[in-house]
């Protein structure tokens, strides 16, 4: 056994952190299914298996990957300072975690997309509001994610930090869903994208997710800029919201450059918006994606 903790460069304290966190993520993912039915007030089993929601399940594969994100975060491994210590701090924050993914979920739902009830519309099936609702979530994740990997600590000020950062987060999202809205009222004659939304308009959804998870890639990218500190909590806070407002900018900008190379002579607009391509719509998510992945590693 020794010999083979020397060939992998593997210890006993390693294994038992990692059962810690194994245990712990998967008790979480466990409880994120049962919290996602309590919220739309269904049996989270029956209305995957019996009713065969794909709304409701795509929904839920959203938060679940939500908090997946959000643990990788807490994981400190063989950093933390004792059993107990991993145990309360990986407990805490993915508690925090799955708390604050519901919250954020409350808020897209009432200041974003305020013209619709995704809750209901994911009950009636509607598959296009599943993927929105999945992409807000994930947003939110990575968001919440980098501001796990920011502080240090399991302090009061870590937790308002980690609050506060949540709220940045909200109001990164609920700006870009305000522009995205706008632009396409402008393409459309004034059409409302959260009617389209209603209406079922999947290719739609698909490029508003890759907007929604690239902003989040943004506004990561803007902490790389800031060191945490608990004495200038409140300035490091509003530096990084003004810092996120322009990677966001920086993010659409090359977004935008990128898919007209990428998709040099399509009129993304028109085959997205009125003629629902599935596939441009997808090449375009991967596209805003991708950029905000690159610009994060760049940042990093």
């Amino acid at each position: 056994m020794n010999t083979l903790f020397e060939i992998t460069g593997l210890n006993l304290d390693l294994l038992i952190f990692l059962a810690i966190d194994i245990s712990i993520a998967i008790l979480l993912l466990g409880a994120m299914k049962f919290v996602s039915g309590v919220s739309a007030k269904v049996n989270a089993t029956n209305e995957l298996a019996k009713e065969d929601n794909f709304a409701f399940g795509i929904s839920v594969a959203g938060s679940i990957a939500a908090l997946g994100i959000v643990l990788t975060g807490a994981i400190t491994g063989e950093n933390a300072q004792s059993y107990q210590l991993e145990i309360i701090g990986m407990l805490s924050y993915g508690l925090l975690g799955l708390v604050l993914i519901k919250v954020g979920r409350i808020l897209h739902d009432r200041l974003a997309l305020q013209e619709i009830d995704k809750t209901e519309q994911i009950k009636a099936r509607n598959i296009t509001v599943g993927l929105v609702d999945a992409a807000g979530a994930i947003a939110t994740a990575i968001i919440i994610r980098a501001v796990l990997l920011w502080v240090h600590g399991l302090t009061i000020s870590t937790f308002f930090a980690i609050i506060a950062g949540f709220l940045v987060a909200q109001t990164m999202l609920i700006l870009v869903t305000r522009l995205k809205e706008r632009q396409y009222a402008n393409n459309n004659q004034d059409d409302s994208m959260q009617e389209a939304f209603a209406n079922g308009q999947v290719a739609l959804a698909i490029h508003y997710s890759g907007q929604v998870i690239s902003t989040a890639l943004a506004v990561t990218a803007a902490s790389h800029f800031l060191i945490y500190s608990p004495e200038t909590l409140a300035v490091n806070l509003l530096g990084w919201l003004v810092i996120s407002v322009i990677m966001t900018i920086l993010v659409a900008l090359l977004t935008a450059l990128a898919k007209r190379i990428v998709l040099w002579g399509i009129n993304l607009s028109e085959e997205v918006d009125q003629q629902h391509n599935i596939g441009v719509a997808s090449v375009e998510m991967a596209i805003s994606i991708s950029i905000g992945l690159i610009l994060t590693a760049l940042m990093a």
